[in-house]
């Protein structure tokens, strides 16, 4: 199956190029010697083609330049024989034969035609869009340091505080807030040392 798809895509390829003309053929035209004349006695060719000369008389006959942009000279052909020579600039041939001079004719060659290149298909460029210069606001989102600070702030909100464990007091501390005394103790001392301070009041009076 890939190999049938890669064949069918290739020839698809294939119809889609376009074929350049190739230059045209040379061809092959003939000249008759025949009743003492060349038929045709104008003949007109393009350069590249090839001229061929049949005689069928039976006095024999060549061909021979008499003016042109290259000379030429046939040998002397009998009954049955032909001579063929190929052009290769362009120009008018004049040309005879030499046993019977009013044997005249002509070749006319023309240029070569020229095959102009196939034309590219045109193609549309599609429209760029064009920049817009205007300045660019500045973003409103915060820099990197900017929201690393309100992370770290956050977070440090969002952390839970630590709280120190409640001191205990000391061994001293301890002996000072000791309960009190009994109060009716203290009344007892209170009434003793009243006692005391009025004994001694009797004792400085009696001396």
């Amino acid at each position: 199956m890939r190999r049938a798809a890669l064949a069918v895509a290739g020839l698809l390829v294939f119809l889609n190029l376009p074929f350049a003309p190739g230059p045209a053929a040379a061809a092959t035209q003939q000249v008759m010697m025949q009743g003492y004349a060349y038929s045709p006695a104008a003949l007109t060719v393009r350069v590249g083609d090839t001229v061929t000369w049949m005689q069928h008389d039976e006095a024999p006959h060549d061909v021979v330049t008499t003016s042109a942009p290259v000379a030429f000279r046939s040998p002397r052909l009998s009954a049955g024989q032909s001579w063929s020579y190929t052009f290769r600039q362009p120009g008018t041939y004049a040309y005879y034969c030499s046993v019977h001079p009013d044997m005249r004719a002509t070749v006319t060659v023309l240029p070569a035609p020229t095959t102009a290149p196939p034309k590219p298909a045109p193609t549309t460029a599609k429209p760029t869009p064009a920049r817009s210069t205007a300045a660019v606001p500045p973003s409103s989102a915060p820099t990197s340091s900017v929201s690393t600070s309100s992370v770290s702030t956050s977070s440090a909100a969002a952390a839970p505080v630590a709280t120190a464990p409640p001191t205990m007091p000391s061994p001293a501390v301890q002996q000072a807030t000791a309960p009190s005394l009994d109060p009716m103790l203290l009344v007892a001392g209170l009434v003793t040392g009243i006692a005391v301070l009025c004994l001694l009041l009797l004792s400085s009076r009696r001396a």
